[in-house]
């Protein structure tokens, strides 16, 4: 009966997450379409109201789970966070619900999580110009193969990618990397070789691109520990309200003291001893985040 009960309301909060979506759906892409009229300060005044219908969306999704998830969240280290700072956001990354669960941690504490985007994502039908809209930065990269047989191209990738977040200088912004690359499963745990007991390892490049970028724009690091007691999960489990607890905790750094230390420099793409220095920072970024989630399981 219980098993009945818990996919009853899991049926009802995907059927609410869709029509939330839909409903937030439709000014998102029509105010989408207004933003194409090439005019800065008009382009600018649209992208509140576009933030604002996002972060609604979060808000419902929010209530949603408190209704028919009622996962019990734990989180530490949110107390200094503000909307008027900008902010680089790191976290592991195990199952699809670490989003949603991002969302609702950070939803009005900092400004609206976006995350940076292949370039050819922007043809995507609707949600391409959605995400144009929403700010989500494009980013453009060279394989090693083009840009030997192009090599006047090469830096053009991160030099068009920093243009592009020339906006984010005047309003605040939260750009969300997964460093890992990839959700965490015993499968991919045990073919890398493992080096951490609860973590995939960490890949520096994506960090690199977004700090080479938007360094000397972004204010804080926000490094997010994700740990479900009860296993990681899968969103239907999410929804039928299987997930009773979850712990995060955030590490907040300044980023004037991550681009001042020796782990990070200007020439992190051309400099293959630079990117060793930053991979060994960012494996103990990792290896203390892996303790902590050793010590949430001890607590349990």
């Amino acid at each position: 009966m219980a098993r009945l009960l818990g996919n009853v309301m899991g049926v009802l909060s995907v059927i609410l997450y869709f029509i939330n979506t839909v409903f937030w759906v439709i000014p998102i892409v029509v105010l989408s379409f207004l933003k194409l009229i090439p005019i800065k300060i008009w382009r600018t005044a649209l992208s509140y109201p576009l933030d604002g219908c996002a972060t609604s969306w979060i808000t419902v999704n929010n209530i949603n789970q408190n209704i028919f998830s009622r996962t019990k969240i734990e989180v530490t280290g949110t107390e200094s966070l503000s909307l008027q700072d900008w902010y680089l956001v790191i976290a592991n990354h195990q199952s699809w619900v670490d989003i949603l669960i991002l969302q609702r941690v950070f939803n009005r504490k900092i400004p609206f999580l976006k995350f940076f985007l292949k370039r050819e994502l922007i043809w995507v039908p609707f949600l391409g110009i959605a995400w144009w809209a929403l700010e989500f930065p494009f980013m453009r990269r060279y394989t090693k193969s083009f840009l030997a047989k192009n090599p006047h191209l090469k830096g053009k990738d991160l030099e068009t990618t920093q243009k592009a977040c020339e906006k984010f200088q005047t309003k605040p912004v939260s750009i969300m990397n997964f460093v890992e690359g990839t959700r965490f499963t015993p499968e991919k745990y045990q073919r890398q070789s493992p080096s951490f007991q609860y973590l995939l390892k960490p890949k520096a490049g994506g960090m690199a691109f977004v700090l080479s970028a938007m360094g000397s724009q972004l204010h804080k690091l926000l490094d997010v520990t994700i740990y479900y007691p009860q296993g990681i999960p899968t969103f239907w489990d999410f929804v039928c309200g299987k997930v009773k607890s979850i712990k995060v905790h955030v590490s907040v750094t300044p980023i004037s003291e991550l681009l001042q230390c020796d782990a990070f420099a200007e020439d992190y793409f051309d400099n293959p001893a630079q990117r060793v220095i930053f991979q060994r920072w960012l494996n103990s970024v990792w290896a203390e985040k892996d303790r902590r989630i050793e010590q949430m399981s001890a607590e349990q």
